[in-house]
């Protein structure tokens, strides 16, 4: 169970036709509640739930480090419903 403190919304981007199989991957990390592909500027959404800002800047680089993405940008929960 996670104890988990922060959301945040990442989009990401993908070089062309990779989508898929970085969408399979994103799935598998930790963090990650959901990942699925988008229209618009991005190529994939991902919802994360993570415990602090340490684990939202790790789950950040681990997704810039998946083959076949060319960039990320990372939006963090300001406040809380």
């Amino acid at each position: 169970m996670c104890e988990c403190e922060m959301k945040a919304a990442i989009l990401v981007f993908t070089e062309a036709g990779a989508y898929e199989d970085v969408v399979a991957h994103l799935k598998k990390l930790k963090g990650v509640n959901e990942a699925f592909p988008v229209t618009g500027r991005a190529d994939i959404a991902v919802v994360a739930d993570v415990g602090d800002l340490n684990e939202l800047s790790n789950l950040a680089l681990s997704v810039v480090g998946i083959k076949g993405v060319t960039a990320s940008e990372t939006l963090v929960e300001v406040q809380k419903r």
